[in-house]
């Protein structure tokens, strides 16, 4: 059974391995069994940068070469940018009327974001309706499935309730519902342990790092603070160097054994981080190289997202026309 599966990033800054094992490297395998649009969200990325737009016109092209780099292909995946499809925007406005202010604050994954950017009340009105905006993307695009990590469940219960009002309203059929499609890897803490693996934070290898910088990155990863001697046991939950081992290492008995070993005392820490820089480093160098071979052709990447987002606009402006219709607002279809 073929999927129409919609799914995509914020523009906010380069992709980092926490977007890899989360959604891209599943988008890889999807592109070849199923009808797929990946959509740079560059308008849901000003949501809480809106005072620094340039952060995100500056990482649009960015965010394209990473999904080249991964192995997203253009000509299996439309690749389009959010802010190029006008009809996103329309139908967000006729979603508002569907949801309640009480209910977008309800949204466990907004009001967990909401507390991490310490907004209170400088809560930005763009930010609190993005759920909307995220269903206006699912819909336009008639997506079954969408790739999302366990925290974003939410958004999808939203958008479906939205589109089970929406029908109900114009009592027919125009609206599809989605299902997710979860990661066989949760989300991925950041190298410190502090959470997620986020940008802002500074705890991510990006997939365009050098060789150094994931030697580093790697070689300062939190591991069992109480593991001061090779032969005191040690912890593996909560190590870092073990739950990336976990997402990785492809050879999960290894990995399996090496938890024993740590658990039982006479592992280092240095001997695991070396075992799982070389898995990295196996990982990032092919996606090092084609990121830069991509990221020096700005003309490509401008070509690959123009004429995606041409594909998509046809699409979207589609569900648009269907949705003016079901609410009698299509006054001037036959102009």
């Amino acid at each position: 059974m073929s999927y129409t599966i919609l799914t995509g990033d914020r523009a906010t800054g380069s992709l980092h391995l926490g977007h890899y094992v989360g959604s891209l490297r599943q988008r890889v395998e999807l592109q070849h069994h199923h009808q797929q649009t990946v959509m740079v969200a560059d308008l849901q990325g000003l949501t809480d940068n809106g005072s620094n737009p340039q952060k995100i016109s500056a990482n649009v092209l960015n965010v394209v070469a990473d999904y080249l780099a991964v192995g997203i292909d253009p000509a299996k995946t439309t690749l389009c940018l959010q802010s190029a499809l006008p009809a996103l925007a329309e139908l967000t406005m006729y979603y508002l009327n569907l949801v309640t202010v009480a209910r977008l604050e309800r949204n466990p994954t907004v009001k967990s974001e909401i507390i991490e950017k310490d907004f209170s009340r400088s809560l930005p009105a763009g930010f609190l309706i993005y759920p909307v905006s995220q269903a206006a993307d699912i819909t336009a695009f008639g997506a079954t499935h969408v790739p999302v990590g366990e925290d974003q469940l939410p958004m999808l219960e939203q958008t479906n309730e939205i589109v089970r009002r929406f029908n109900r309203i114009v009592d027919r059929e125009v609206l599809v519902e989605c299902q997710p499609l979860l990661s066989r890897v949760g989300r991925l803490p950041g190298l410190d342990g502090q959470g997620k693996m986020s940008k802002s934070r500074g705890n991510t290898i990006m997939l365009g790092a050098s060789a150094d910088e994931v030697h580093k990155a790697v070689m300062s990863m939190f591991t069992d603070p109480n593991h001061l001697n090779v032969s005191d046991p040690g912890q593996v939950e909560g190590n870092m160097v073990f739950t990336y081992l976990d997402a990785f290492c492809e050879d999960a008995a290894l990995v399996a054994q090496l938890k024993d070993h740590y658990r039982q005392g006479g592992l280092g820490d240095v001997k695991i981080k070396r075992l799982l820089e070389d898995c990295l480093q196996t990982l990032l160098e092919p996606i090092r190289t084609r990121r830069a071979e991509f990221s020096a052709d700005k003309g490509e990447l401008m070509r690959i997202l123009r004429e995606g987002s041409q594909r998509a606009n046809q699409v979207t402006q589609g569900t648009l026309a269907q949705v003016k219709s079901a609410l009698g607002l299509d006054f001037f279809a036959l102009d």
